[in-house]
């Protein structure tokens, strides 16, 4: 059974989430830019979770679905506080499961509370997507807007229309990672579609190299776009989240990485 839930953060603003309660490790879905908890692959590992009965968890950002908040003061960090504030209301060790911006606040989460990691897996990661994807993409005009104005609305396919903040990007740059390595011990499996045209795969392969600590995994998947959310896909999700449970993840080992193609 599903439980709603809310969280209240210390300057009132709510977090919405929903629980399957389970044993073992707690699976905690971290979604994407402007992707709320009722997402495809979110819903796939609700499932999963009470047919195989995982404790699984899954929330809204701030300013994203049922939770609370005021678009324009949406940062980097605010997201990060959120899952980290959420992790410490959770007990034992966490799996994060991030989608796209999802896997950038994994990370930072990971970083923030290494002794609460039993593993993350990453779908399509973006960290430092504000540097290094968004801004460069975004055309002159929005650019300029932006700094003059300190906002611009745009109107993209599949997220709608929605406003960007100058305080975001420059708040983001706080939390940049793929400038130094990246010092996480727990295992991380990734998946990335090579034909994501939103995250570059080598966007992944990126991230890979900056990982020091414990073992990475990165399954390149041949036809796979940003959604990776076939019926296949989401088998693939479910069976890197089944291992990471199942693996011991704090056993001492030689580091390994591996790069596979699906």
């Amino acid at each position: 059974m599903t439980d709603h839930h809310t969280l209240t953060r210390s300057d009132g603003e709510t977090l919405a989430f929903k629980r399957v309660e389970g044993t073992g490790y707690t699976v905690l879905w971290i979604g994407g830019f402007r992707s709320d908890m009722e997402g495809t692959k979110a819903l796939a590992l609700d499932a999963a979770a009470r047919e195989r009965g995982w404790s699984f968890v899954r929330y809204d950002h701030f300013a994203h679905g049922r939770s609370s908040g005021d678009w324009r003061q949406a940062t980097i960090g605010r997201w990060r506080g959120d899952a980290i504030g959420l992790i410490d209301s959770l007990e034992g060790p966490i799996i994060p499961v991030g989608s796209s911006m999802g896997g950038w606040v994994a990370l930072l989460a990971a970083l923030a509370r290494p002794e609460r990691m039993a593993g993350l897996v990453l779908v399509n990661p973006a960290q430092d997507f504000t540097e290094r994807l968004m801004w460069p993409s975004l055309d002159d005009p929005v650019r300029q807007a932006i700094l003059r104005d300190g906002e611009a609305t745009i109107v993209e396919e599949g997220l709608g229309e929605y406003v960007l903040t100058r305080r975001m990007f420059e708040e983001a740059r706080d939390w940049l990672l793929l400038d130094r390595p990246i010092p996480i011990a727990a295992s991380i499996h990734v998946l990335q579609g090579r034909a994501d045209e939103t995250v570059p795969w080598a966007h992944a392969v990126t991230l890979a190299e900056r990982l020091t600590g414990g073992d990475v995994r990165l399954d390149l998947i041949e036809d796979g776009d940003h959604r990776l959310s076939t019926p296949r896909d989401l088998e693939r999700l479910i069976e890197a989240v089944e291992r990471m449970r199942s693996l011991n993840s704090r056993a001492a080992g030689p580091r390994t990485i591996a790069v596979e193609r699906a």
